[in-house]
């Protein structure tokens, strides 16, 4: 089950919402959502992390907007409060942009990142 909070973890664009609930739907099994998490990896210390979610696991806090839903590593909430998740489809690539005030430095190709965990208390509940 879904922990409860009065803040949502992280946003999605419209465009982001769009490309999870195409993901779910074309996925070639049963499958919820998209986990979002974070590990150690890459140039600047850490990468996001995406997998198709076949089962909720204890923990996860479970972001329902736009008939998206998104899944969040219970290990990576303090890493992604207040995040905005974009979806970006340009002439050279396309992919999923993250938005994220915790980020202190990312590397030159745009596939790592340098983060600080939040403080939870500065953010102010959501209505």
């Amino acid at each position: 089950m879904a922990s409860a909070r009065k803040f949502q973890v992280m946003t999605l664009t419209d465009a982001a919402a769009e490309r999870v609930r195409e993901l779910v739907e074309n996925a070639d099994r049963d499958v919820l959502g998209l986990r979002v998490g974070i590990k150690k990896g890459g140039c600047a210390g850490m990468e996001y992390t995406m997998d198709l979610v076949e089962e909720q696991k204890p923990g996860d806090d479970l972001i329902e907007d736009k008939g998206a839903k998104l899944f969040i590593d219970p290990s990576a909430v303090l890493f992604l409060l207040g995040t905005e998740m974009d979806f970006e489809v340009t002439k050279f690539r396309s992919g999923f942009i993250f938005k994220n005030p915790n980020e202190t430095s990312a590397c030159g190709c745009g596939e790592s990142v340098s983060l600080q965990e939040a403080d939870p208390n500065v953010l102010a509940p959501q209505a």
